[in-house]
């Protein structure tokens, strides 16, 4: 079944508009993961950062 199926895939035009299209998911795919794994694993030290930076500007406060 498989077989027929890429079969009927490779036969058909502009195959280059589905390879396009397979990349850009696939990059798109890459792209949120890796912002999510960035995210996730440097959110203790972005929250830590921000709350310095919060009572920095706080206790400057007349």
């Amino acid at each position: 079944m498989l077989k027929k199926l890429f079969g009927r895939v490779k036969s058909q035009k502009g195959m280059s508009g589905v390879l396009i299209a397979m990349l850009l998911v696939v990059v798109g795919v890459g792209l949120v993961a890796g912002v999510n794994t960035f995210m996730t694993d440097n959110m203790s030290d972005i929250t830590l950062k921000a709350q310095g930076n919060i009572d920095t500007a706080t206790s400057n406060v007349p």
